[in-house]
């Protein structure tokens, strides 16, 4: 009886210590949790907000206009902002609206934030030459904005990012649970 004893707990501990390293695994290479600072992305995310951020399951091909993305910034801290241009796009924000590349485009995340602002633009008018000197986004660059136009420092500030700085997509906003929302 003790032998079974001794051998049932210390199959217990293996498959623990296997999960451990799985979940460790896992957490490490696949998939990561980050916790929104400042009020870049407001109304989409908030401050405080979980979200899960997929790091593998993306090739840089699959970056898409408007994902939601983490990037490294800088060697301290991450970034969460939005894709708005992608290589080979032309940027012009005029009166308020983008246009891509000459073609007027829709952003609707903007709208619950638009009627709560009074006066003035959202955004302000620019072009990615003015900001960036070059006419076009190069190949293995990202043009990125928050979602508060006026409270983001985002590629209007800094520039260009290159995809190699991305982290990965954000999949899911898990906290708080009553706005949990799988992917933007």
């Amino acid at each position: 009886m003790k032998v079974e004893w001794k051998n049932e707990g210390f199959e217990w501990i293996k498959a623990i210590a296997i999960g451990i390293i799985i979940f460790v695994f896992v957490r490490t290479f696949f998939f990561s949790n980050y916790v929104v600072e400042g009020e870049s992305m407001l109304p989409t995310l908030e401050e405080g907000n979980k979200l899960v951020v997929n790091k593998v399951g993306f090739e840089a091909t699959d970056l898409q206009r408007f994902d939601v993305i983490v990037f490294h910034a800088n060697e301290k801290e991450d970034y969460v902002k939005r894709i708005i241009g992608l290589p080979g796009d032309e940027i012009d924000y005029r009166d308020d609206e983008l246009y891509i590349n000459g073609k007027k485009i829709v952003e609707p995340f903007l709208e619950k934030y638009r009627a709560k602002v009074f006066g003035g633009a959202l955004t302000g008018d620019f072009t990615l030459e003015e900001i960036t000197g070059k006419g076009q986004i190069p190949e293995g660059q990202l043009f990125v904005l928050g979602d508060n136009r006026r409270g983001s420092w985002d590629s209007r500030h800094f520039g260009l990012i290159s995809i190699e700085q991305v982290v990965g997509k954000v999949n899911l906003r898990y906290w708080p649970l009553d706005e949990m929302e799988v992917t933007f």
